[in-house]
């Protein structure tokens, strides 16, 4: 029996489309629904009282996230996550699937569950669908999910059916861990983009006792089309007395397209992922109050709307905010944004309990699909093209999540493509270096510069991370505790910077003055003289031993596919020989064991870094081991485990040694004081 107690109140003629209510713990839930997006137990920037000023009836909480941070100790103390965050409303907690399939380098998928290390402080976790049952019980959601194995809706059918059968598997063992929980539970549909594979999985988890279904593995690579015909044929397996939650999903189009093929239930971060980047949702399409159109405009941002933000405030500071990078602008578009999707359910189902639901979808798939651009401030001649804006072989890609990156159109190749630019840029060079640490000062006479090296100058993501830092820590403590930043970017090819910097909306860490003056003059300084930043332009190893000694290295070209010859064992080589005077660290994306065993046989003394968006680990290089911060959360030389797998590596060497090369190669790793005291 549901412990939801779901009661389907009216279907639309001539569409799959439902109107329902369940009851949960917290309360009753009017459905369609769209479920606000709260990670770690809050929708950023909001507080309770804005999402019930916009009338959310249910918050989701993911598993994954609130058992690395705060811990399950915490809910245990607070008698669960609605009394810790003051919201008496429902709650339903993702099981953290979705999160270790998105660390495919970081985890370890067994039939037990998945072993992963964390992004807070490194440790080693362990998530099965027990202890993913037992911490959702500790957080006291009211409708909790199954532990799945989800995988790219791209994936070939072999691989897709063996996740299956595992999330089959897990499906009963979550069952069984539930108990007598009050707490519902729901299945997970999965099976990729393979019509077999959904139908079976269908069948199998209709025929356990989950309060429930979920569909998964979409919005993970396929197209919209291919989404909205799996989500159809899904639906139409699945029992009519039970809720049905489209996880992940999407844009106000994505949901009206999939509450006409019988979805009750939504989630998406996107109305505040895009409010970030200044863009709203109105009954006249989106906006983008970044555009000096709305400089002077007096109006609401929505005529129609009755949210807090078009209350209270016009285009016009609506405009301000967002241009002048203010936090508010994100906080007063993000009630808006959600505002809009909880006036669009209500919309939905009233118009599905009139039985007017068909042609209320007509009119509207039309009205959502509008851009801003269909909404011009003088009416132009000739339609623009709508073409990303690109510069060379350059182009800007922005990702479902919100954020944009540069694409090189010749490769293919994308410049941070999981994480946002500055994200990544402050995760793996900044604060894994410490050095908002390394600027303080430590004695008076401590006025030498920290040199730091930018290879790969890119769109300036690290360099203006760096100034960022240095700016936020000259606000904290003043310039008299602050030792000077010579900041030196190395690049070949401009046109990255260029074209971010002319589309400075796309990426906020440019609204700043400082790569303007590096691109027109080839250097900035900072107004209290605490930073100079140079560029020395061309190829880097053309640069290489005539630059400053370096304290720090942020080693961040293109791609090894792009930039082949900076990764060679010879390069790193030439670098430890011009750092090897005084203690330098270097940071790295690549992880692979090429690069390590090069790194290692220059000299450098390499350790495991923090793992970023998608990758499981980094690589911090140094040329001192006592430079390597005595600190368990930080970087972990590489030891027996390391040498081990190196040894059974199919790819060992460089390429193009000879066996007299090959042999001095391994010489130098076997031998590297590292390693010195490993048995062989």
């Amino acid at each position: 029996m549901s412990r939801l107690a779901f009661t389907l109140e009216r279907e639309s003629p001539g569409s799959k489309a439902r109107a329902a209510r369940f009851t949960t713990l917290h309360g009753p839930v009017r459905t369609p629904v769209f479920m606000p997006v709260g990670t770690q137990a809050t929708v950023k920037n909001l507080d309770v009282e804005d999402l019930k000023a916009v009338d959310a009836q249910v918050l989701l909480a993911n598993t994954y996230h609130l058992l690395l941070r705060p811990g399950p100790e915490v809910f245990r103390k607070f008698g669960g996550i609605h009394r810790f965050m003051n919201w008496d409303r429902p709650v339903l907690t993702d099981s953290g699937g979705f999160q270790i399939f998105s660390l495919p380098d970081s985890r370890v998928m067994t039939e037990a569950g998945a072993q992963f290390r964390s992004y807070v402080d490194g440790q080693v976790h362990f998530l099965s669908p027990e202890s993913s049952i037992a911490m959702q019980r500790d957080i006291g959601s009211d409708i909790m999910m199954v532990l799945d194995q989800c995988i790219a809706s791209t994936a070939s059918h072999a691989e897709t059916e063996m996740a299956m059968h595992l999330t089959h598997r897990w499906a009963e063992r979550s069952l069984a861990a539930r108990g007598d929980s009050a707490q519902a539970l729901f299945g997970i549909i999965q099976g990729a983009c393979h019509r077999d594979l959904r139908l079976r999985s269908a069948e199998f988890l209709r025929a356990l006792p989950f309060d429930g279904l979920a569909i998964g593995g979409l919005a993970v690579g396929e197209t919209h089309a291919q989404r909205y015909e799996f989500t159809g044929l899904v639906t139409d397996q699945l029992p009519a007395h039970l809720p049905r939650y489209l996880m992940g999903v999407g844009t106000p189009l994505d949901i009206l397209e999939a509450v006409h093929r019988g979805v009750d239930m939504f989630d998406c971060i996107i109305p505040t992922q895009l409010a970030q980047r200044g863009t709203a949702y109105t009954s006249h399409g989106r906006i983008h109050c970044r555009r000096g159109i709305y400089k002077f405009s007096e109006e609401p941002l929505d005529a129609a709307c009755s949210c807090p933000t078009c209350a209270k405030y016009s285009r016009a500071y609506l405009h301000h905010l967002n241009k002048a990078d203010e936090v508010l602008g994100w906080q007063l578009l993000s009630i808006h944004n959600l505002a809009f999707y909880t006036r669009l359910m209500a919309e939905i189902r009233a118009a599905i309990l009139g039985g007017e639901f068909l042609a209320y979808y007509e009119r509207q798939r039309l009205v959502l699909g509008r851009e801003d651009e269909a909404n011009p401030s003088v009416l132009r001649t000739k339609p623009r093209p709508k073409s990303a804006p690109h510069r060379g072989d350059y182009e800007i890609q922005t990702s479902p999540q919100g954020f944009s990156s540069i694409r090189q159109r010749s490769s293919g190749e994308v410049m941070h493509s999981v994480s946002a630019p500055a994200d990544e840029a402050n995760r793996l060079y900044i604060d894994q270096s410490r050095l908002a640490l390394r600027l303080r000062r430590r004695t008076p006479e401590d006025d030498q510069p920290l040199v730091v090296w930018d290879v790969g100058l890119g769109a300036a993501s690290n360099a203006m991370a760096a100034i960022h830092r240095l700016e936020a820590e000259l606000s904290a403590v003043g310039a008299a505790a602050l030792r000077p930043l010579q900041l030196i970017s190395f690049e070949r090819d401009l046109d990255p910077l260029i074209l971010a910097a002319r589309h400075a909306s796309h990426f906020p860490h440019l609204r700043h003055g400082a790569p303007h003056d590096l691109l027109n003059l080839g250097r900035w300084a900072h107004a209290s003289g605490l930073i100079e930043w140079r560029l020395l332009r061309g190829d880097f190893l053309d640069h290489l031993e005539g630059a400053p000694t370096p304290d720090l290295i942020y080693y961040d070209p293109f791609s090894a596919k792009t930039d082949t010859a900076l990764w060679q064992p010879g390069v790193f080589a030439r670098l430890h020989q011009h750092c090897r005077s005084r203690p330098a660290e270097l940071y790295t994306y690549a992880a692979g064991t090429g690069v390590r065993a090069a790194m290692l046989s220059a000299g450098f003394f390499v350790a495991e870094g923090v793992g970023t968006g998608p990758k499981a680990t980094t690589t911090v290089a140094c040329t001192h081991p006592a430079s390597q911060p005595d600190d368990p959360a930080g970087p972990r030389l590489l030891a027996a485990e390391w040498l081990a797998r190196w040894r059974r590596s199919e790819a060992k060497f460089p390429t193009g040694l000879d066996d007299a090369a090959k042999a001095a190669f391994e010489q130098r790793i076997e031998s590297h004081p590292q390693f010195a005291g490993l048995q062989g």
